[in-house]
């Protein structure tokens, strides 16, 4: 990566020193207009960044006029089923039933192979749901995808290929669920055994299979979404020290033979079992993103109390997310990264300030920070595959919206924000202004507007004119869950955030606060950093 010198981030919390060009527009008049901008169409609930010009002060002193409450719609029980059983529960469904079939039949003597290379059988679980969640592994994934099928083959067929590439996580949660079964089943068979198994197989095997429990553990949505940083902890390091047990454990169950009680120190016969390689893969597949990282030179803008806005060097291509930390190994946050193309000089994300990491990017700015420069790729990265569409977002959610726009003239934005020009700065408000052109962009300030709107009647009106394939959503878990709701109802495809946890006890508290700024802090399953001023 370029490492070019940073800007010096001023004392008193302000933005940095951007020049002219990148800092775009300050002001935008925002106009309210009878008539969209999509076909000529009555939309009177539009509204459009359509200028630079300073807007009227004496009309922005009005009060403005209140947004009529929406009718909530009952949706019927069928399309909340189906929007819960996603791609996601289908594949870990598919995934951990195979290996449940697998294992019992092993248990009970009907599956002499899974018996006599148990090791394997975990192993190969292990190493799948690592693969998953490797960076380089996606990218490629993404690639032959994005390469292969790109607005040629039939829509049923785009849509299929952007739900499993989205919900790759369905797999990593069930063969890693599948991994620790099948560990559990191999120590206690080894315990079974204990007359024919050396006391060290067995300590060590029970030290494996302790360190990868809790590592797994660590990973469920609650403890993910609500102690974070335990959950980077747990999952990582004692994951680390799993798999170099795992190593120990493989090595030595490799080596002796329980039939003859006898060790085969034998080099070739190591590298002729199955676990070895498996145990390589997962290694292999945990090094590769922590070689990509680096400590890069970044401006940090503050337009607000409520969003950092950090600045790299070298443009990137849309639909990617990246990774970054104070520190070289901890408390790593992903964010959707903003860019004009792969030449472009900068590369930005949009940091909601709530939580302590970006919290500390308001009270300290850093001049640098450490990244993995190998960036993964997010659902935006499969807008290539598809015609025309249409991009919904909300508050900081811009973030892993804008790119898709911004590099595609066939992407319709509609973000929806409170004080967007104030909250968010000149860089991201000029970044509009300059690369989207007004008919297909749709700008609603709910503070502006006195309140949020009929988002669903906004996203029909968008999709129709715009002849779009598609929707894609990121907002927070109500607002995202409603447009959802309502775009099966309407037969509209839609992807929207993959939510890991939220009680249902807060659903009602969730829908009065939605699309407004600083009323919402979860964490999406999507690696979208979620504390936004909103997801």
């Amino acid at each position: 990566m370029s490492s070019a010198s940073t800007s010096e981030c001023a004392s008193s919390g302000s933005g940095s020193s951007y020049d002219v060009a990148e800092k775009g527009n300050a002001e935008a008049h925002v106009e309210q207009i009878n008539s969209t901008t999509l076909d000529e169409k009555r939309v009177d609930s539009a509204v459009v960044v359509s200028g630079v010009i300073p807007p009227n002060k004496e009309a922005v002193a009005q009060p403005p006029a209140k947004v009529p409450a929406k009718v909530s719609v009952k949706v019927s029980k069928w399309i909340l089923f189906s929007l819960w059983f996603n791609t996601y529960r289908k594949l870990f469904t598919f995934v951990f039933t195979f290996n449940v079939v697998g294992l019992s039949l092993a248990a009970s003597g009907h599956f002499p192979y899974a018996v006599r290379r148990t090791g394997a059988m975990a192993l190969g679980n292990l190493s799948v749901a690592i693969l998953m969640r490797n960076e380089l592994f996606g990218r490629f994934l993404y690639l032959v995808v994005t390469t292969c099928f790109a607005k040629w083959p039939p829509l049923w067929w785009r849509l299929g290929c952007t739900s499993v590439l989205q919900h790759l996580g369905g797999i990593h949660s069930g063969c890693a669920l599948s991994g620790v079964l099948w560990l559990i089943f191999k120590i206690v068979n080894n315990f079974r055994h204990h007359s024919i198994n050396p006391n060290a197989i067995i300590i060590i095997g029970t030290i494996t299979n302790i360190a990868v429990i809790i590592s797994a553990l660590s990973a469920i949505p609650w403890i993910r979404n609500n102690h974070h940083n335990i959950f980077e902890r747990q999952h990582r390091f004692i994951g680390w020290l799993g798999l170099v047990f795992t190593w120990a454990f493989t090595i030595l169950g490799d080596l002796y033979n329980p039939d003859n009680q006898t060790w085969n120190l034998n080099a070739a016969h190591i590298l002729r079992q199955q676990d070895f390689w498996f145990a390589m893969g997962m290694t292999i597949f945990v090094i590769i993103p922590w070689v990509c990282v680096r400590q890069v030179p970044v401006d940090i803008e503050l337009p607000s109390a409520k969003v950092a806005v950090v600045r790299f060097q070298r443009g990137m291509q849309q639909g990617l997310l990246g990774r970054i930390s104070r520190t070289s190994i901890m408390e790593y946050h992903a964010f959707g990264i903003i860019s004009e193309g792969k030449d472009a000089e900068y590369h930005y994300m949009i940091c909601g300030v709530q939580g302590d990491f970006t919290k500390g990017l308001v009270n300290n700015p850093p001049r640098t920070l450490w990244t993995r420069q190998l960036k993964f790729a997010g659902v935006s990265n499969t807008s290539t595959l598809y015609k025309r569409g249409v991009r919904v977002c909300t508050g900081t959610g811009i973030g892993a919206a804008l790119s898709t726009c911004l590099q595609s003239p066939h992407w319709y934005l509609i973000w929806i924000g409170s004080d967007q020009e104030k909250t968010f700065g000149p860089t991201i408000n000029g970044l509009i202004h300059r690369n989207i052109e007004p008919e297909r962009l749709l700008l609603w300030d709910s503070k502006l507007r006195g309140g949020r709107p009929d988002t669903m009647k906004l996203v029909k009106e968008a999709y129709h004119s715009w002849n779009a394939e598609v929707v894609f959503i990121t907002s927070n878990y109500v607002g995202n869950s409603e447009l959802m709701q309502g775009c099966k109802e309407a037969g509209i495809p839609a992807f929207g955030t993959l939510w890991d946890f939220v009680m249902s006890a807060l659903a009602p508290v969730l829908s009065a606060r939605l699309f407004f700024p600083s009323e919402g802090s979860f964490k999406s399953r999507d690696n979208i950093h979620t504390e936004l001023s909103i997801e």
